[in-house]
């Protein structure tokens, strides 16, 4: 009889840290801890142990005591986890000591990220700006790929020069590929800016989409431009990981006076969003901040929502967006008919958000009102909701 084996690669086992300082309250701590667990399990790692560090200030060649290091790299061993994952971007200096210490990867929140949009790119447009980020990330980080850093390519004892080291090679070629991208996404860029002009001449208002990721922005993006009844494969993914959406999708919307509208749907925001990731996603960002109307949707069950909130417009005010008019929808109210929600919960937020509007993308409810809002927000555009 056969003995079947199963082949499959198994999860990557990660010991999540924490390095808090005064600055951070046990709230926001706690917060981002249950993020970068998202961030884990969305990249399909196996979360086999939490630890969180108080610490003063980023000292010492662990960016901590060596005695609090050396407690993480025993409670690594003892878990047998094959990374250790920082809520933090660390530097290539202090990642080459901390893997020297456990003997085993170490991976920062900047990079666990970048996999994160690695893995869910899907068109040219999202793979070139992942290469980008990826390349800018890897390019200081070099040289902790190599062991013997005295290895030489080309050259000859007695011949002039000793050649090139494989680190030097490839620190080259990284840069190399560095400029082709930025040269890439600059024609993107082009593209794209060519796209918009002939949208305005055309006198289509657009509107973009914003909030944290897994806000439920996909899920409503289909609903006001799909008919009901739309076969799902028919609108953009959905699903209920972070960062389900990397590319933007513009399609038409018809309101209830007959205007059309252009609705985009865009990347979702985090917190410590990699400023790699930033740069490299400018052309995509580039739809927010050109847009007429924003529509800053919120995940109205999420107890963080206020915090993420805020989050999204710290990202519109880098973008230079924050000004421009604002509807706020407080989404998945149909996950607020439940006696865990609370009574007053979805009242609390409407206060919280004076001019909100409480939708459901499941369910529909709420989305005429939207439309009617933006509709009217297009004939006042001076005006912010």
């Amino acid at each position: 009889m056969k003995q079947l084996i199963d082949n499959r690669e198994k999860p990557k086992r990660a010991l999540l840290v924490g390095i808090r300082d005064e600055k951070i309250t046990q709230e926001e701590s706690d917060a981002l801890s249950a993020e970068l667990a998202g961030l884990a399990d969305t990249l399909g790692f196996e979360i086999a142990g939490r630890e969180t560090i108080r610490a003063r200030g980023r000292t010492g060649q662990f960016g901590m005591g060596t005695g609090k290091a050396r407690e993480i790299a025993a409670k690594a061993a003892e878990l047998e986890v094959d990374c250790v994952v920082f809520d933090r971007e660390i530097s290539p200096s202090l990642q080459r000591n901390w893997e020297r210490l456990t003997g085993i990867a170490v991976v920062d929140r900047q990079e666990l990220i970048i996999r994160i949009f690695s893995q869910r790119a899907r068109t040219r447009e999202a793979e070139l700006q992942v290469a980008l980020a990826e390349q800018t990330y890897s390019l200081p980080r070099l040289s902790h790929k190599y062991i013997d850093l005295s290895r030489q390519r080309g050259g000859r004892y007695g011949t002039k020069g000793s050649g090139e080291t494989r680190l030097e090679t490839d620190r080259r070629l990284a840069l190399r590929r560095i400029q082709q991208l930025r040269g890439e996404l600059a024609e993107v860029r082009k593209h794209r800016a060519v796209q918009r002009s002939r949208r305005r001449k055309a006198g289509i208002p657009s509107c973009a989409l914003v909030g944290y990721t897994n806000a439920g922005k996909s899920s409503l993006f289909n609903a006001l431009t799909l008919p009901v009844g739309a076969p799902p494969g028919e609108g953009v993914l959905v699903e209920d990981k972070l960062f389900a959406t990397l590319d933007p999708t513009v399609r038409r919307m018809k309101t209830g006076g007959g205007k059309t509208i252009l609705l985009v749907d865009t990347v979702g925001f985090i917190r410590r969003l990699p400023h790699d990731l930033v740069d490299a996603f400018r052309a995509t960002l580039e739809e927010v901040s050109l847009a007429d109307i924003l529509i800053h949707v919120l995940d109205a069950q999420d107890p963080e929502a206020n915090r993420y909130y805020e989050t999204t417009m710290t990202v519109l005010r880098d973008l230079e967006a924050d000004r421009l008019p604002m509807i706020v929808v407080l989404n998945k109210i149909d996950r607020l008919d439940t006696p865990d929600a609370g009574p007053h919960a979805l009242e609390e937020l409407r206060n919280r958000y004076p001019g909100s509007i409480p939708v459901s993308a499941r369910d529909r409810r709420g989305l005429d009102e939207l439309v009617r809002r933006v509709e009217t927000l297009l004939s006042r555009p001076d005006e912010t909701a």
